[in-house]
Formats: C-alpha cells, structure tokens, sequence
C-alpha cells in the first residue's frame, strides 16, 4: 500500500517528473500522426499502383513485336489456372509522343512523351480500378472510348480546338497531361478538353520487323485521374484496335492483365505461368513485384522515419533515467527509514518500477489521446495553418492529392503506447536496483 501512497506523493510533488512526461507525451503523439499519414500515403499508393496493374501481368519480352493470338494465350491460361482466374484482357503497351495545341494556343503544337496504351475498355475494367478513375460520370456507367454528351457539349462550346471535322479514335488522357496547377493556385487549370483532337507519334513494327514512326490523330474523350503523378502525367488510352493498326500489330498483343479471384493465389499462379510459357518469349511477374522498387523505397522509409521517431520516446526514457538516479541520491535518507521500518528489496525496487510506470502511462495515455485527435483533425489545422501563415503546408500542385490522405491503425496506436511505457520501465530498473540494494544502517550512520 505505501507503494502506492508515496508514488501519488511524488508524482504531485517533483516538477521535474512533468518534463518526463511532456517528452513521452510528445514523442507519442508525433509518432501516431506521422505514422498514419504515412500509412495513408502508403495505402492509396498501392490502391492506386494496383488499379493500373492487375493481380498478375504476362509481358512479351519483346514489345515492338509481342506474341501472336493473344486470345489462345489466354485460354491456356484459363485451362491452367482454372477457378483462380476471374478476369483477363489483352494490351499494348508502348511509349510515344503526344502533339497538340492549347486552347487559344495558335503557334506550333506542343510536344510531351507519354506511355501509349491499348485496350479494351470492358475487359480492363474487368481486371483493374479502371472504371472510378475516369472523370466523365456517364462514361464510368458503360467505359468506351466514345465522344459522350459532357463531351460533344466540350467540343461545341471550343470550336476553335478542332481542325476537322473527321471521325477518328477516341483518347482518354490522363488528368496531369490535360491540366497543369501553377503555384499558389488551387484550381487546376485545362489544357485540353474533351472533343480536342491530339497526334500521337511511336514506333510501329516494319517490313522485316525494323521499328519506323508512325503517326495518327485522335480524339480526346475522357480524362483520367488515378492521383498517382506517375500515371495521370504520362499515360494516354487508346483503342487496342486502333494502337495495333498503328503499331502494325494486327492480331498481336505484348501484354495480358489477369484477375484473380483471390490475391493471395497470386504466388501460385505466377509459378505455373512461369512454367507453362516459353521464359525466353514471355515474362510473369505479380503487381507488387513490377513495382517492387517502388514499394520497397516506400517500406524502408517508413521504417526509417518510425525508428527515428521512436528515439524521440528513448530520449524520454534517458530522462527519466536521470530523474531516478537523482532520487535515488536525494531520497537516500528517506531509503533508509523505509528499510528500517520494514520495507524489502522488493518493495523498495518496486517503488521505483511502479512510479516509472506511472509516469510512463500518463504520458503514452495522453499522448495516444492528443495524436489520435491531432490525426482525426489534421486537414482541417493544416486549412488554418495555411490560412495564418500564408504558406501552403501541403502543396496540392506537387501531391495532386485534395486533403492529406490518412489511415489511422488502431493496432499502430497500441503498439506505440506499450513501446513507450516499456521504455519508461527499463529505464526506471537502473535506478530501482541501486535503491533495493541500499544498505539502512550505512544510509543512516550519519543522520
């Protein structure tokens, strides 16, 4: 019981014990906010990379030419897999450059690279997040490369962003190549609209299989945005009929996207892939192992950043271990009488565990507080933030994102609070020995 009274005694008594806390508190609720930011960002990110990618990719090794009757590949494929593939469209995909003239923009057509890709529109929404990443609403309800309603409106109101009035291929570009945001502002800005008619430029697949360019005109029908930069400013899609006309690829693909109906088949399914196509012809791979780079960049530096901000709650620890050892100095005269008076080895150690305990507690329970409700509020403070200072915390011209994306892990939040109340414990046990092994008749000899 005295355990307890002299622990409430010292915590409402030693100032110095509040900047323990202050530390566990702040080194908590900094992990917890970062934490799930980063895990926000980590997880729309792998959302993102696995909307544009399916489960599992089969690639040609060879993209200028690819492979023959893609559509006898893939009922290999089925007859192989069975039950564990629910989906499976073919693709090509190539790199280009993208010509075209800005609204009002009546000198020479600007230029870009951009990553060429043909589908069908159907089959892909069938094997990825396609369909929720295209901006016209009516084209998400039944995906084509039509000019739709909200389009031919566009192209009526912009006549002078049209040269003929031919019928070509529709385009869905991505949102960062028909859009640009300056700095400062926080709407973004078109390029281009649907119904404008852009020129593609690529390499097509020769006489006697010699890559030359070729060139063909299309029409812009759809946007599309992912919030990923890596796709939204360099990818553009394209009718696969029309990119194989192009490419002088009839009937040729360089790529199938699979579907499965469980990810987790994904190992299995990549192993027998592997051995039923030619490996010096066709390459497998998992969505996560074509952006295994990516990923990988990602897990470390969330490591990396969660390790550092871990030590904020060890430099915590180190103060309450030199808090303690002061006591103990301090507190011998008072050491003494508790042993003289009946207090054991135990007792007097567990003291010292239970007060380090305590102000390990107050400081992870609070701080998990204060974190959690940092975290659940942070657009809205990083609003006035901005408004205040002036300057953009969250630029939304370099993230494209429209609010700070934050995923808070309860489990993260338990894991965080019982790190810092062990760190608050060993660091008191240094101490809490050097007390129990006090000798009362040496502590007292000159009292």
């Amino acid at each position: 019981m005295y355990i307890f009274k002299l622990c409430g005694r010292y915590m409402t008594t030693r100032k110095i014990a509040l900047a323990s806390v202050i530390s566990i508190l702040l080194g908590v609720a900094t992990l917890i906010v970062v934490n799930s930011v980063m895990t926000g960002f980590r997880t729309k990110m792998r959302e993102r990379l696995h909307g544009i990618l399916s489960d599992v990719v089969v690639e040609s090794r060879s993209p200028l030419s690819g492979f023959p009757e893609p559509d006898v590949i893939m009922k290999r494929i089925k007859a192989t897999c069975g039950d564990r593939v629910v989906g499976m469209t073919p693709a090509i995909e190539t790199v280009g450059l993208l010509s075209y003239k800005p609204k009002g923009y009546s000198a020479n057509p600007l230029t870009r690279e951009v990553q060429i890709v043909g589908i069908d529109p159907k089959g892909r929404c069938e094997v990825g997040d396609f369909r929720s990443h295209l901006l016209d609403k009516e084209n998400q309800a039944d995906p084509s490369f039509k000019l739709r309603s909200n389009a031919l409106a566009w192209r009526e109101m912009n006549p002078d962003l049209i040269d003929s009035k031919e019928e070509w291929p529709g385009t869905i570009l991505g949102y960062q190549i028909a859009t640009f945001r300056s700095h400062g502002m926080q709407s973004d800005e078109y390029l281009i609209y649907p119904g404008h008619e852009v020129i593609i430029t690529t390499v097509a697949n020769g006489d006697g299989g010699r890559p030359e360019p070729a060139s063909y005109k299309f029409i812009v029908t759809d946007l599309y945005r992912s919030d990923m930069s890596e796709y939204d400013q360099r990818y553009m899609f394209v009718p696969l009929e029309a990119l194989q006309k192009v490419c002088g690829m009839q009937g040729r693909a360089n790529t199938i996207q699979i579907k499965l109906r469980h990810e987790s088949d994904a190992p299995a399914v990549v192993a027998a892939l592997r051995t039923m196509l030619p490996p010096q012809f066709f390459m497998v791979s998992t969505w996560e192992e074509k952006q295994g780079p990516l990923l990988q960049a990602v897990k470390v530096e969330a490591f990396l950043m969660n390790l550092v901000l871990f030590f904020i709650i060890a430099v915590a620890g180190f103060g309450i271990l030199s808090t303690f050892a002061m006591m103990v100095i301090e507190k011998t005269r008072d050491i003494g009488l508790l042993k003289a008076l009946g207090a054991s080895h135990r007792g007097v150690m567990g003291l010292f565990l239970a007060y380090g305990l305590a102000l390990g507690m107050i400081g992870a329970f609070c701080g998990a507080a204060f974190g959690i409700l940092f975290t659940i509020y942070l657009n809205p403070i990083e609003a006035v933030l901005t408004q205040w200072t002036g300057y953009e915390i969250f630029p939304r011209d370099i993230y494209y994102f429209d609010e700070i994306p934050i995923l808070l892990d309860p489990l993260n939040v338990v894991w965080v609070v019982i790190g810092s109340l062990l760190i608050a414990v060993a660091a008191a046990v240094f101490p809490a020995r050097r007390a129990s092994r006090l000798n009362p008749v040496e502590t007292l000899r000159y009292e």
